[in-house]
């Protein structure tokens, strides 16, 4: 029986979305922006002392090839010749540190995660060396010094891993963020890879100058980082260089493939929600949550706690834009913490079902500050709190205020956009994967007293990095002009209570907020996790803790 013949859609475009929770490939019709499949692999995250977060570079890589190999195998069955994909882009979790051998192609330690925070200590000893009267740092990156960024982690690798610090000296190590790292790996990796990055990527380092768009001798020094281990700098869309992934069988017709579209994932979702006027903002609801206003070629520096961060050059010769940026560390992640290390949830899905079924918090608030408090506090001394707790309050509850928890958090963002932009936005337009649950949606219109805007294809990460790759010069396949854009169908949340009440409960949040904020005196940066330090632990837990223990065992004894 002769084989069927396979579909062409025209040129189709391939994008890797890599997040710090899970990786994804993704494939889309060029010409009409539709997914047509993917794949998506969960990934693990260490926390090997209080406040580390790392993650294996070598399990990301291969949940890469993994995703890849798996779509394909689905566009076969679904009949679509994977030769039609002309090119693919790449979006990543920002600012995540990566060092590796360029001889070996091996990681030299483990990533460190954007959300870490063993740099406080670092942070602290950097902060006094910048001149209160010529922040330098800022003036030059648009960044507050916070353990956010990578220069402060590989500051710290360079000082802590003796691996690393002899790679450097013998030459053989190399530096990037998550893209760098799989754009390397991708292209050959110790035979012929690419060693390179993307402005966007590249101005969350707090290495490189957002107005000249190169790597900063200055802030390089500042930072004791090497020049020679950085990657070259590219524009987010041209061809950085030719897939070789031939030991992954089924993936095999990708060899070749130009790798040509490159944006940090907050970035690519600005992007693929096609918001390139100025003033037009997005919000993505990932891990954490991020908030972006594109400012156009202009450099717009905050005064209410945003960043000023590289939008995206879409090609060599083109210009480049800037954003404002709110950053909020804990928005799914808060989910995950629900359903990890509470138990309260089987699948990050049920918290919906769970809010659901109570339709309040009942009092109870949720300052999910993990890793302190990011935009617009840049309050590091911050950890979680749950308050307003009574007898009545269950974990349907608890679930509930962990949704609003997120709402608050970017009406707060909002806020301070709303202000640096001097014009309120009259809507909100929103991705990413926690935009599936329409309890949380439906918050956030009530909270913020606008409409919320969702389109229906809410992958625009991946979108936006597969209209980069597309339209890069010598693929061309995807054209950025606004007359051929595809129109998007958008499904739409107005707000359903008044506005008197959503104040008052944004009041009592930020209440709540206050309440969080002051809980460690100072990160300890190697010696977290230390049994005989107690400092980054809040004094009442211990008190509690203490009381409910003597409680319990003259209970137990039978002690009056």
């Amino acid at each position: 029986m002769a084989a069927a013949k396979k579909a062409v859609l025209g040129p189709l475009v391939g994008a890797v979305d890599q997040g710090t929770s899970s990786t994804r490939f993704l494939v889309f019709n060029s010409k009409t922006a539709e997914l047509l499949s993917h794949h998506q692999v969960e990934l693990k995250q260490k926390f090997p002392k209080e406040g580390w977060v790392e993650q294996d570079p070598k399990e990301i890589l291969q949940s890469v090839y993994e995703c890849i190999e798996r779509t394909c195998e689905k566009l076969t069955q679904l009949n679509i010749d994977i030769s039609a994909i002309k090119a693919i882009g790449v979006s990543n979790q920002r600012e995540t540190t990566v060092v590796w051998d360029k001889y070996t192609g091996e990681p030299l330690y483990n990533a460190v995660v954007w959300l870490d925070l063993r740099t406080q200590g670092t942070v602290e000893t950097l902060s006094k060396r910048i001149p209160g009267n010529n922040n330098f740092v800022k003036s030059k990156t648009g960044l507050p010094l916070s353990t956010y960024f990578s220069a402060v982690k590989l500051h710290w690798i360079l000082e802590n891993v003796r691996k690393v610090k002899k790679a450097v000296e013998e030459e053989r190590a190399l530096f990037g963020t998550v893209d760098s790292w799989l754009i390397w790996s991708l292209t050959g990796g110790p035979n012929g890879g690419v060693h390179c990055t993307d402005v966007t990527n590249a101005s969350r380092t707090m290495l490189f100058n957002i107005h000249s768009l190169e790597w900063d001798i200055e802030l390089c020094e500042f930072f004791e980082v090497p020049m020679t281990i950085l990657p070259n700098i590219r524009s987010s869309s041209e061809i950085y260089g030719l897939m070789k992934i031939s030991h992954s069988l089924k993936a095999g017709a990708l060899e070749g493939v130009p790798l040509s579209g490159c944006l940090g994932d907050q970035s690519a979702a600005l992007v693929g929600q096609m918001c390139f006027q100025d003033g037009q903002a997005k919000n993505t609801y990932g891990t954490g949550c991020f908030l972006l206003c594109n400012t156009g070629q202009k450099c717009v520096f905050s005064d209410h706690g945003l960043l000023t961060t590289v939008a995206y050059k879409l090609g060599r010769d083109k210009p480049v834009c800037y954003a404002l940026e709110g950053s909020v560390a804990i928005a799914g992640a808060v989910v995950r913490w629900l359903r990890d290390n509470l138990g309260i949830l089987k699948s990050s899905e049920e918290v919906e079902k769970l809010a659901n079924e109570v339709g309040t918090s009942y009092g109870c608030y949720f300052v999910p500050a993990f890793s302190g408090l990011y935009a617009p506090y840049w309050e590091p001394s911050a950890r979680g709190i749950i308050c307003g707790l009574t007898q009545f309050t269950n974990k349907h509850h608890i679930a509930f205020a962990a949704l609003e928890a997120v709402c608050f958090q970017t009406r707060e963002i909002l806020d301070a956009m709303n202000k640096d932009c001097g014009i309120p936005l009259s809507h909100l337009q929103v991705d990413g994967g926690m935009t599936n649950n329409k309890i949380l949606m439906q918050l956030q219109a009530d909270i913020l007293c606008i409409p919320v805007v969702k389109p229906s294809m809410p992958e625009t990460t991946a979108l936006g990095a597969a209209m980069a790759a597309g339209a890069a010069e010598g693929v061309g396949v995807w054209s950025l002009d606004p007359e051929d854009l595809s129109t998007v169908t958008m499904e739409r949340f107005e707000p359903q209570i008044n506005e008197e009440e959503s104040e008052i409960r944004y009041a009592t949040w930020k209440k709540a907020v206050q309440k969080s904020m002051g809980w460690t005196t100072g990160q300890p940066s190697t010696n977290a996790g230390d049994p005989n330090i107690f400092c980054s632990v809040p004094l009442g837990f211990f008190i509690v803790t203490s009381m409910v223990m003597l409680i319990g065992a003259r209970y137990i004894s039978g002690v009056p």
